[in-house]
């Protein structure tokens, strides 16, 4: 599961930069906000804190983060190294490709670039990147792993 994992990663990483050179590109020259459903938009943001912003008024260096976020994924390798179910594996490997892709955004321009905006009215979920969705749907994976499917192999 080390090669699914590893390409699963690899892919989001590729996946992840190519659609935040665009929308730095893109949104940066624009108003900042491009409406494209009524309920979806994009928009500029340059996240400074963790997960949708969280702490991002602590003034935590970039790198402080980086290196956070590079440790994390090293210990999913690990992990990704001894797993032999293909769901675990890509679940991993998507996190660890999310992880990766917004190190590199930390590192290069001290922030990580989010430009997802989804909304209902003037309730809006915080803005994000393809990174954050590939972290997301990969601890999707891990959840449902270990509430579902670890459930039905113990029975």
């Amino acid at each position: 599961m080390l090669r699914l994992g590893l390409v699963l990663a690899a892919l989001v990483v590729a996946l992840d930069q190519i659609v935040k050179w665009w929308a730095i590109a893109a949104l940066s020259t624009d108003a900042g906000r491009v409406e494209v459903t009524p309920f979806f938009n994009l928009v500029m943001v340059w996240n400074r804190g963790v997960s949708f912003g969280f702490l991002g008024d602590a003034a935590l260096p970039a790198w402080v983060l980086a290196a956070f976020a590079a440790l994390v994924a090293a210990v999913l390798v690990v992990w990704l190294a001894r797993v032999h179910e293909p769901w675990l594996g890509a679940g991993i490997g998507l996190i660890v490709g999310g992880a990766v892709g917004n190190v590199i955004d930390r590192l290069a321009r001290g922030a990580v670039a989010d430009f997802f905006d989804f909304h209902l009215g003037v309730y809006h979920w915080p803005a994000f990147n393809v990174a954050d969705a590939a972290i997301t749907v990969g601890v999707g994976i891990l959840i449902i792993d270990s509430l579902l499917i670890r459930r039905k192999k113990h029975k």
